[in-house]
């Protein structure tokens, strides 16, 4: 912990670095697809190019961090959490009769370490997209780079145990990765037994948040933080769901949730303060290749958030958030531009009673009174 008075996090939604990222790196997975519309990952790139001029292939490995990277990179950041939402393997068969494979070659892992990601989360409806022995190899791979994984395993007490971040000072960060079935996973993608797979709730009712509880409860030690990470809903949401809302409340008034990490929804929504803890309900898509596809509703695809939360290392709760505005241009992250900034805001505004304030570093600040 770079300060006895502070636990400080970066949290991001999901990094899509498959499909169209991948094919813009060094190493290729092969880039065959099968989507109803397109059967070539390369597309993707021609895309983006015709909405925002050349790429400049291949991007080194900091590339797509863009005007990310100074905060991923700050040496006060005690751990940096992502959802990982794509297999890492070059081989796999496609999942049967799923409309979306997502596969990242495993030399390309280097973009991960590129950033200093300590923690992935796994539990997503994309992960097992190539199969169990690419989930295998997916695991492997993270883990010989010296990133830790919550969320799915080679068995249900893997995919339920969850990644330790050493805090110093005997405190450790527990993340936990979940995943419901409402954002995609299927249902056979659930760890059992000896199965392979991701760590799956099949609704959010109370017995469901219990046991999440019981769960955090056997890994947890005194001085722990803990992160629920949870990959939940559908994409393009207008609001929060009311039984997303209720279910981060009650592992929250349980006291196994520090922070609750929500993403799945593809753009930002709203944060939420209670009790005095944070409850991020979408932190929306980091990295992805929809630049060129448009837009959905009133959402733009192209507009991000980074989140960084300092939290008291005792109680867990939140001592102040910063989000920074990103745009995603050429499969790099720039700082956003006004529309996009705007576009942000709106999206945050409804819950902002608590008090968002311009940073000085071009984010925004939200301290709880």
């Amino acid at each position: 912990m770079t300060s006895d008075s502070t636990a400080t996090l970066l949290l991001a939604g999901d990094v899509m670095t498959g499909r169209g990222v991948d094919q813009a790196l060094r190493h290729h997975a092969p880039p065959q697809l099968y989507e109803p519309h397109v059967d070539d990952a390369r597309e993707y790139l021609r895309l983006v190019e015709a909405a925002n001029g050349p790429i400049g292939t291949p991007l080194a490995p900091h590339e797509p961090w863009g005007a990310a990277l100074a905060q991923l990179l700050a040496p006060d950041v005690d751990a940096r959490v992502v959802n990982l939402e794509t297999a890492v393997t070059a081989g796999g068969a496609p999942w049967p009769r799923k409309g979306i494979h997502y596969r990242m070659h495993p030399a390309n892992v280097d973009v991960l370490t590129a950033a200093r990601v300590d923690v992935c989360t796994l539990a997503n409806n994309h992960v097992l997209d190539w199969g169990r022995d690419a989930l295998r190899e997916t695991l492997a791979t993270l883990h010989a780079a010296g990133i830790a994984t919550a969320g799915a395993g080679g068995d249900a007490e893997a995919a339920w145990r969850p990644a330790a971040v050493d805090l110093g000072g005997g405190r450790r960060l527990l993340v936990f990765g979940l995943a419901t079935d409402d954002s995609g996973v299927p249902a056979d993608w659930a760890a059992a037994g000896h199965r392979s797979g991701v760590a799956r709730l099949p609704d959010l009712s109370p017995s469901s948040a219990q046991r999440v509880a019981e769960c955090v409860q056997r890994h947890r030690r005194a001085g722990d933080l803990v992160v629920v990470s949870i990959h939940w809903g559908g994409n393009w949401v207008p609001a929060v769901p009311q039984a997303q809302r209720a279910f981060a409340r009650q592992l929250v008034d349980l006291g196994v949730a520090d922070v609750v990490h929500g993403h799945s929804a593809h753009h930002p929504l709203p944060v939420e303060l209670y009790a005095g803890h944070a409850i991020l309900h979408g932190c929306g898509d980091l990295i992805n290749d929809y630049e060129g596809i448009g837009g959905r509703g009133p959402w733009r695809h192209d507009v991000a958030l980074l989140w960084r939360l300092q939290l008291d290392p005792v109680s867990g709760r939140l001592r102040r958030l910063d989000a920074w505005p990103l745009r995603r241009r050429r499969l790099r992250l720039q700082p956003a531009d006004a529309d996009a900034v705007d576009a942000l805001r709106r999206l945050l505004q409804p819950e902002a009673a608590a008090g968002w304030r311009d940073g000085a570093d071009g984010g925004w600040t939200l301290v709880p009174a």
